[in-house]
């Protein structure tokens, strides 16, 4: 993770940018409080939200008004977000990035060990694909993002508490 919390969060802002994103949304984490502060100081395309649903719903409109749109938040807001994913942006082929801190999946407060347990399990659940960020595999974003983009498919990113 401190790749990511480093220069790795202002390499994927620019990376997304590159690939024509441009709404940003999302709940901060801290784990990703380098991307928060980057979007906050250099991204003019970024609206903060109270509740990862909420954002979810803020992203949903941009990219039906056009937009490329990107969500950042944690793990755990996938509790609250899954009927919005699974009762429209899944339904009518809405595609939404999401890029999601996976707390809990190494030595983390005892309240993300479920969910850092569950998460790919509960991604595929509901058919969500996702794509395991680290240093090493961050060139073969590019890839990923344009297969499951052209296929109109929510997809997420995860991005580990620690390597």
């Amino acid at each position: 993770m401190r790749f990511f919390m480093n220069k790795g969060s202002n390499t994927l802002i620019k990376k997304l940018k590159s690939e024509g994103y441009n709404f940003f949304t999302g709940v901060p984490c801290s784990l990703l409080k380098e991307t928060f502060s980057f979007l906050e100081k250099e991204e003019k395309e970024y609206y903060p939200a109270i509740r990862e649903d909420s954002a979810l719903g803020l992203a949903s409109g941009a990219v039906l008004a056009g937009k490329k749109a990107a969500i950042f938040m944690q793990n755990s807001g996938l509790g609250y977000s899954l009927n919005v994913l699974t009762s429209f942006n899944l339904i009518y082929d809405v595609p939404l990035l999401i890029v999601m801190s996976w707390r809990g999946y190494g030595k983390d407060a005892v309240e993300h060990n479920i969910i850092g347990e569950k998460i790919t399990s509960i991604l595929d659940s509901v058919d969500i694909p996702y794509f395991v960020l680290d240093e090493k595999n961050l060139s073969s974003l590019t890839e990923k993002i344009e297969k499951w983009h052209t296929k109109n498919k929510t997809f997420v990113i995860l991005v580990k508490d620690q390597y």
